[in-house]
């Protein structure tokens, strides 16, 4: 199977304030692993939700990565590792209880990573997440 590869865009589109040409995707299929864009507040319409507060950013970046992973023919439970962004020590708890919460039983690896700052000054944090379907699961592809 060629990658496949889902929901693509162009940076200019998504940051129309920043001078940016890139074409990239939400999410790369290649064989059983999928890799997705890091997802932050952003929601999968470009609008931002939960400014100022991380737990929110959260909870829109886990309920992208479900979507994004199901479009691929994974799920959570396929997540094999997780790095974790935040811009703000004082972030950390609220943000690990949103993502802990999404993948309660999943144990993947993860890291985590306090930065001075990510693409837009409005995101608290990112999710970058790789996942790997088993063999022995039926996996589609959904198109949407």
């Amino acid at each position: 199977m060629a990658h496949i590869r889902l929901r693509k865009f162009n940076t200019a589109d998504a940051y129309p304030d920043q001078n940016l040409d890139n074409d990239l995707s939400m999410v790369v299929r290649a064989g059983n692993r999928i890799y997705l864009r890091g997802q932050t507040a952003m929601d999968l319409d470009g609008n931002i939700v939960g400014i100022g507060d991380p737990a929110a950013q959260a909870e829109n970046a886990m309920a992208c990565v479900k979507t994004l992973l199901e479009e691929a023919g994974s799920k959570l439970e396929h997540i094999c590792k997780i790095t974790i962004y935040i811009t703000d020590r004082t972030a950390r708890e609220p943000v690990y209880q949103v993502v802990g919460r999404w993948l309660k039983g999943v144990y993947p690896v993860s890291t985590g990573l306090i930065v001075s700052g990510l693409a837009r000054p409005e995101y608290l944090m990112e999710i970058d997440v790789e996942a790997v379907i088993p063999e022995d699961e039926d996996s589609a592809i959904v198109v949407g």
